[in-house]
């Protein structure tokens, strides 16, 4: 059992300025269209290098939870949400604003942010503790088949086509396969060139992926400002607010619900868990023609469910080591750049960290309601920042990140290599998730399997006999089946639609 007393330990003096600092920065890149949660922790990740570990997550934590939060500001204020996750947020929060309930909008979408993650909090201090114990029962078997499992939701999720998550993951998995085979030290797939003999940095590829496909993807619009609506949010107005709440338990709990349920499922996250409690709220209320229009309840639903997703992701990454969404895939990075590997022996054997990042999490939730409460007016500041000024800036943090990982030019390299694919990548419409969740447990897939074959004599009947992993196969199976079945239906509706016949003339 976990003493959570040990919680206590991320309330040092040190601590705490790091937290302060990481929401911060988190609410500043979050509130800014185009860098999202992600990007801010990408960031970030070299700069921990030199901490220590308890730090290092600390800090990460804190910016993760700030950035995610930080996209209500302008979703609210401009109808542009600052990240993914805050996209359902835009449908009524910007309608109350132009109603001239600027205060009222903001301080809905900020309490809301806040229960959110106080509930995903005790969802992740109850759940993963005993899912941790679960996971010790988990060997080379059951590991192979989570991985196949995890890559099955992937790319079943992507937007266009299973097809293009498919090419993604294996585009993933073959440049994990490059370097030295850990197994029998054979060199695969580098072409002579001693830097790749290492294989693949997962940090450069990571940061080039997400930071430089997004600078291109908008560097079209890099010139255009934002306009902002005229705000009027005082502490006085939140509290009003806030009292207001009581009214909306069953909506709280239901989003938040949603919001922690969607987070664990591996890959999906803060980004997908707004839209669905948000439409769940108007099915579910009285009057849901008012959606769209400035209904409270829309705010609520949207930031509830994505801030509770939060804590949702980060139960799959530290008990399994399964990365929840795109962000804390970098977490996962930050891990391996500690030499700590995310999973059952983590909360095992390093139970001290894991309560460490707890007491973060909870810490971090009460900075982030306070300093939008306190210091709105400095985010909606840096709305202002050109992002002709601030691009660049990113781009140079960057590369100077890259390489401070290994002090290896070959890095930088691999950073705007992987940055271009990303961006062609993206224009074509092929899903980066699975492309980079391949790249990560593409090497631990290889290595439970060549286990497994070896203590079943290169067989693969011993799978037959382990049901936890048949049952993740299964799931896997269902996963791909389910989304091929929605897809033909989706495809049958539109078929059906009745299409008017040209009027004919006697």
């Amino acid at each position: 059992m976990f003493d959570y007393t040990h919680m206590l330990a991320a309330v040092t003096p040190f601590n705490i300025l790091l937290m302060f600092l990481g929401v911060f920065g988190g609410l500043v890149v979050g509130s800014m269209p185009g860098l999202t949660s992600t990007m801010a922790v990408a960031l970030l990740v070299p700069i921990t290098f030199g901490m220590d570990v308890n730090q290092g997550l600390v800090m990460l934590v804190a910016v993760y939870i700030g950035s995610i939060s930080g996209g209500l500001v302008s979703a609210a204020l401009l109808n542009i949400p600052g990240t993914p996750s805050s996209v359902a947020t835009t449908f009524d929060a910007y309608p109350m604003v132009k109603k001239g309930e600027a205060g009222k909008a903001l301080g809905y979408a900020v309490f809301a942010s806040f229960l959110g993650g106080l509930l995903s909090f005790f969802a992740l201090a109850i759940i993963a503790p005993l899912l941790g114990k679960f996971a010790l029962r988990f060997g080379p078997y059951e590991y192979f088949a989570l991985v196949v499992f995890t890559l099955s939701c992937i790319i079943s999720i992507s937007d266009k086509s299973l097809t293009k998550g498919l090419i993604s993951a294996t585009v993933g998995m073959i440049m994990a396969m490059v370097g030295l085979s850990e197994t029998d030290s054979v060199s695969r797939l580098t072409f002579g060139i001693t830097d790749l003999q290492s294989g693949f940095s997962v940090m450069p590829v990571l940061i080039g992926m997400y930071a430089i496909s997004q600078i291109l993807k908008d560097v079209e619009e890099i010139k255009n400002p934002f306009k902002l609506i005229n705000v009027n949010f005082t502490a006085r107005e939140f509290i009003r607010v806030a009292g207001l709440f009581r009214h909306s338990v069953k909506n709280v709990i239901r989003s938040a619900l949603i919001g922690i349920g969607v987070g664990i499922l591996p890959g999906i996250g803060p980004g997908l868990s707004n839209i669905v409690a948000y439409s769940q709220a108007k099915a579910a209320s009285d009057d849901p023609d008012s959606f769209g229009t400035g209904n409270p309840d829309g705010i609520i639903a949207s930031e509830t469910a994505n801030n509770a997703a939060t804590g949702g992701a980060m139960i799959p990454l530290l008990t399994l080591g399964i990365p929840g969404d795109a962000t804390t895939m970098m977490m996962l990075g930050a891990f391996m750049i500690h030499g700590v590997q995310p999973g059952p022996l983590l909360m095992r054997d390093h139970s001290d960290l894991v309560l460490i990042i707890l007491g973060a999490y909870f810490v971090s939730n009460i900075f982030m309601m306070l300093f939008q409460v306190y210091f709105i007016r400095v985010l909606i500041r840096a709305l202002t920042i050109p992002r002709y000024v601030l691009y660049p800036v990113i781009l140079g943090l960057c590369v100077i990140g890259s390489y401070a990982l290994n002090s290896s030019m070959s890095d930088v390299w691999v950073f705007f290599a992987t940055g271009i694919l990303g961006y062609v990548f993206t224009r074509q419409g092929f899903p980066l998730l699975p492309l980079v969740l391949g790249l990560i447990l593409g090497g631990m897939a290889e290595n439970h399997l060549r286990v497994s074959l070896v203590m079943g004599n290169g067989s693969m009947i011993g799978y037959l006999h382990r049901p936890i992993a048949l049952c993740f196969f299964a799931a896997a199976a269902l996963s791909v089946a389910y989304s091929f079945y929605s897809k033909y239906k989706a495809k049958k509706r539109l078929q059906c639609v009745p299409v008017d016949e040209p009027a004919t003339v006697e």
